[in-house]
């Protein structure tokens, strides 16, 4: 049903800011949904992180029950002592592995986006001289 009285056209004006008044209501319902959006979703990601940080427990819990069973195996047929010795000598050649492949990762890793730097330098070349000429040749 239309605000304006049958018998009159409404002014360029009144239209005007009709559109703009339906635009800003349109936004900010857009901004509520996209609000409400983002929230059930970093719900659901703090909800998973918390079952990934649990499953991660249990896992650091199942190695060192493995380790003391290992342990407790061995026992039986050395001194306990030794076979202690020997289950960290194998954790600590694991972590051993570990940190120098990580090392040598991270050694390879660069923070900064080069590929999007070269690019954005191309991009600004190409803004000085969109014909392709430089200003020399």
């Amino acid at each position: 049903m239309s605000r304006y009285s049958p018998t009159r056209d409404p002014s360029v004006g009144e239209l005007l800011s009709d559109v703009t008044s339906d635009v800003e209501t349109l936004f900010r319902q857009e901004t509520a949904l996209a609000k409400a959006e983002i929230r059930e979703e970093a719900t659901k990601a703090g909800t998973s992180a918390g079952m990934f940080g649990g499953a991660g427990f249990a896992g650091y819990l199942v190695v060192v029950f493995v380790s003391l069973a290992g342990m407790f195996a061995l026992a039986h047929v050395m001194d306990e002592v030794w076979a202690a010795l020997i289950v960290a000598a194998f954790w600590a050649v694991v972590g051993l592995v570990l940190f120098t492949k990580g090392r040598a990762r991270m050694r390879s890793f660069s923070p900064a986006p080069t590929k999007t730097v070269d690019t954005l330098k191309e991009d600004a070349q190409w803004a000085r001289h969109p014909t392709g000429r430089t200003p020399t040749g």
